[in-house]
């Protein structure tokens, strides 16, 4: 008995620890209302430390685990499923969420005065792309606004570091240190984790509580549901084909603290540092994690693709739209995935995913602050599902390039 209470905690009592906090949190919210605000310093001090670490952690850890590939097909392959995987997840977050609004259209219990925005910001689509893939100076690509353009040095150097073989053997080995030793750094800043996530649940339930039940309740008695139901069923549907029962079980053990990491920051590139550690758990073979989890943080939003369908919807129904139709359906599909997949990976992307549904449909510039509240209140649980859904496609793409056994061929790191 004792053996199992302690192979229970030591299994689930820091995932415990992170849900005990979070539900004081949400309580100190419902209790201090707007007064929580003063909970916020709090939380972003924990956001800060994360942030601050993630740079040099994703660097580190991406071309660290191409520099050491002796074969550069095995990138290929991975980069290929990757995609793939990252297109049909979103293909089926769409779809989803494309039935659900048929069924339950957002939009009836929504009453607002439209008033034209005083200023919409204009974007140059050829600049913002150019931006995403390539800093300007060095100095700019070492920070979290060109996390893109941060991968792609990264890929860059490590494939340069795996092409010069000998000559950069010690180099690759400092890149394995460094790596190692950002996942410590990760490992000591979350044990102030606890109190950031009882803060922020703090602040965001206080200063956000009332309009979670004003005129966008029934938009969001519809997607929070959907995006839960989704989160279990549907990821649980992946990783039992990525790897069968064991899949399930390895996932679920260990994806707790990086979902309420994502739940209450609401980014899911703070969530890279434990995503990673918990994929090490899962047996994910590391070349695989460390490529797609950092990339998927940037590029890969199924919870965002979830979001882009609701806020069509919303916007065909407020102007009398009739949301039906193949053509119709398939285009607001092809956005959802362009938002949850390309345009995420541009700085300013939410906004840009916004403004390009306004854009493609016509609709004039009042539209534009009713989505953006939309993405503000639907932004913790689509981050949830966007950066747990990147270790999910990572045990997928594991399970195309190793076959249905490779869980068992990959020991887990503990």
């Amino acid at each position: 008995m004792n053996i199992k209470e302690s192979t229970f905690f030591k299994s689930y009592g820091f995932s415990l620890l992170l849900i005990i906090s979070i539900g004081i949190g949400s309580i100190l919210g419902i209790v201090l209302k707007k007064e929580a605000v003063f909970f916020k310093p709090f939380g972003d001090v924990f956001l800060n430390l994360i942030f601050t670490a993630i740079v040099p952690l994703v660097f580190f850890s991406i071309a660290s685990a191409i520099a050491g590939m002796s074969n550069m097909s095995r990138l290929s392959k991975i980069l290929s499923a990757m995609l793939c995987v990252f297109i049909l997840m979103g293909l089926v977050a769409s779809t989803i969420m494309v039935i659900a609004v048929q069924y339950y259209p957002p939009a009836a219990g929504i009453r607002l005065d439209l008033s034209t925005p005083a200023n919409i910001e204009q974007f140059k689509t050829s600049e913002q792309i150019v931006q995403a893939f390539a800093a300007p100076d060095f100095s700019d690509i070492l920070s979290k606004k060109n996390m893109l353009a941060l991968i792609i040095f990264s890929i860059i150097i490590g494939i340069a570091t795996s092409s010069v073989r000998e000559k950069g053997r010690y180099f690759s080995t400092f890149l394995a240190s460094a790596n190692e030793v950002m996942m410590k750094v990760m490992h000591y800043i979350m044990f102030y984790a606890p109190i950031g996530l009882c803060a922020y649940f703090a602040y965001f339930v206080g200063v956000y509580g009332s309009e979670l039940l004003g005129s966008y309740l029934r938009a969001m008695i519809l997607y929070y549901p959907i995006t839960i139901l989704y989160f279990f069923l549907a990821f649980t549907f992946y990783t039992y084909l990525a790897a069968g029962g064991i899949g399930v079980r390895m996932f679920w053990k260990n994806i707790i603290p990086p979902s309420l990491t994502a739940l209450a920051t609401a980014s899911s590139v703070a969530t890279i540092p434990l995503n990673l550690e918990a994929a090490n758990k899962m047996a994910i073979p590391r070349d695989i994690s460390e490529v797609v989890i950092p990339i998927g943080a940037t590029i890969h939003m199924e919870g965002s693709c979830l979001a882009a369908i609701l806020k069509i919807a919303i916007l065909f129904g407020l102007y009398h739209m009739d949301f039906s139709g193949t053509q119709t359906v398939l285009t607001a599909i092809g956005i959802a995935i362009l938002c949850g997949s390309v345009v995420s990976g541009i700085p300013g992307g939410g906004v840009i995913g916004e403004i390009l549904i306004i854009s493609l449909y016509g609709f004039p510039p009042e539209a534009f602050p009713i989505i953006t509240m939309i993405g503000t209140l639907v932004d913790p649980p689509a981050t949830m599902v966007n950066a747990v859904g990147d270790n999910v496609a990572s045990m997928l793409v594991a399970r195309i390039l190793g076959g249905k056994n490779w869980i068992r061929e990959s020991p887990p790191v503990f």
